[in-house]
Parts: structure tokens; sequence; C-alpha cells
């Protein structure tokens, strides 16, 4: 069986190219407004709810606007006053929805072209959307039903192509997704470091099996977590001790040592921590009992 045939068309949409400039200039501008170190950013991003959300507010607008559509398909002339008011809620909606999607979106950069240009675009259709259904309020408003089904039905197809492809991006591309979900740790004790190699409250990077820790010595005590940040796959070992948190370099998260705990935003997921100690000049971890 071949390539699915969305799969390829998301695929052609992330090499556009051309894409880059405007994507990159909004993407800075966002991180302006939005920038990191708690407060709107970390409203935004979901880190007082325990995940990212923008998943969770995306229904409001697509559910309101969907059930206007079928009343205006099925309800008669009766369900017409209905439909006009979803389509206000749908759009009361859009904005702190689309806000909390161009933070996730513009802490994606600036590594992946790909997620950067279905990014732009899929703002683009829902930008789309929101403008046909306001055009449609406004002609339901003023009396002209007919203008206002037909342009509720042209912005229920661009809701249609946004869905579709932040459907790509959170699912086949993981955009918004916890970095960490399916880390596992040895539930044995297992050797990672040479003791040797610990220097009080310097980060050090270890490997065992397809696991990256960041090991961190600090008064006295041995602290290890997973060295790839939850939020958007930072490595932990490059960034720096902030009292008795470590700072992911991208983001600047601050995550507990002790457990793991979020600090400080923008991750709306705390980091997987392990036991860890010192045995026979080894570091040695395993997943907590």
């Amino acid at each position: 069986m071949g390539r699915p045939l969305p799969h390829a068309l998301s695929e052609r949409i992330g090499a556009i190219d051309a894409l880059d400039a405007p994507a990159k200039a909004i993407a800075k501008q966002i991180r302006n407004l939005l920038p990191d170190g708690g407060g709107v950013k970390d409203v935004v991003s979901g880190t007082w709810i325990g995940h990212a959300l923008h998943p969770l507010l995306t229904d409001v607008p697509i559910g309101a606007w969907t059930s206007a559509t079928l009343l205006d398909l099925f309800g008669g002339r009766a369900s017409r006053p209905a439909a006009q008011r979803l389509i206000g809620v749908g759009l009361a909606a859009a904005g702190p929805t689309a806000w909390t999607g161009w933070s996730d979106w513009a802490d994606t950069e600036p590594d992946d072209d790909q997620v950067r240009r279905l990014g732009i675009v899929h703002a683009i259709a829902n930008g789309s959307a929101a403008a046909l259904y306001g055009a449609s309020f406004a002609a339901r408003r003023r009396g002209a039903h007919t203008a206002g089904v037909l342009l509720g039905l042209a912005g229920a197809g661009a809701m249609g192509a946004g869905g579709w492809l932040g459907g790509d991006l959170a699912f086949a591309r993981g955009v918004g997704v916890n970095e960490t979900a399916f880390v596992e740790a040895p539930a044995d004790w297992t050797p990672v470091l040479d003791a040797s190699m610990l220097v009080e409250n310097r980060p050090a990077h270890a490997i065992v099996g397809d696991l990256e820790v960041v090991i961190v010595k600090r008064n006295g005590s041995i602290h290890a977590l997973a060295d790839r940040c939850a939020h958007r796959g930072g490595m932990l070992h490059e960034g720096e001790l902030d009292g008795d948190c470590i700072a992911c370099p991208l983001h600047g998260t601050r995550f507990r040592l002790a457990d793991g705990a979020i600090q400080r935003g923008p991750s709306a997921y705390p980091q997987p921590v392990y036991e860890a100690r010192v045995n026979d000049g080894r570091v040695e971890i395993r997943s907590p009992a």
C-alpha cells in the first residue's frame, strides 16, 4: 500500500520553503509578545493544567461552528437564531484559541522546517475560517440568511482543512506532546557514569541504552532526570542550574532537581526523575520504586 494521499499532501506543504521568511518573522514577533519566563506564557502554554491548552480550546470554535452548520442544513427556519448564536460563540473563542496555537508553534523554532511551514498554513486556514464565519455572522444579523449560510459552509471547509493540518502537527509531528512520554528507565540499578566525572553544580550527560540522562551533584546529593526536556526536546545538560532547579536551554523551563516538578514554564509536563546512587565508584540509576 502506498503513502496515504493526506500524508503526501502534508509533505508537499512542508516542502514549500517560500513560507520560511514570513513564518520566521511571525514566530519572532510572537516570542517577543509572549516571552519565556512565566506569567502569560505559562497560561497560554497550559503549564497550569498539565498539558497543552490549545487542543482543549479548539473544541469550542470547532464544536460551535460545526453545530451551526448542521443547524443550517437540517434545523429549518426555527433553528436560525440558535445557529447565529453558535457562530458568535465560536468567534468569541477563536482569539484565545489562536493565541495558544501561535505560542505552541513559535516554540518549535528554529529547528523544524516542516513544522514551521505546516503551522503557518494551519493558521491561515483557521484564520480564513474565522473570517468567513465572521462574515456569515454579519450577514445573518442584517437579514441575509442565504448569504450567511453559504459563507458558513465556506468557513466549514476552511475549518476542516485547518483541523486536518492541526491533527498532522500534533499526532504525526508531535507538536505539543510530552517529549518524554515513552521514555523508560532501567528497573534495576544500572551504572551510567564514573562518579569521578561529577563536579558539584555542573550538569553531566550520560546514556544508558536509549535513555539519555542528566546527572547533577548538588549539596552532596545526586539527582538524575531525563535529559530530553518534556516541552520541546532541549537537552537539559546544556542548561544551567538555578538554585535547586535546572533550566532548559531552549525555552527556560525550570524543573526541580529533586522531583522534576515545574517551577516555571512554559513546559506543561514535569520532567521524569530517577533514583540515583554511587556504588563502587560508579553512578547508578533506576526507575523510581
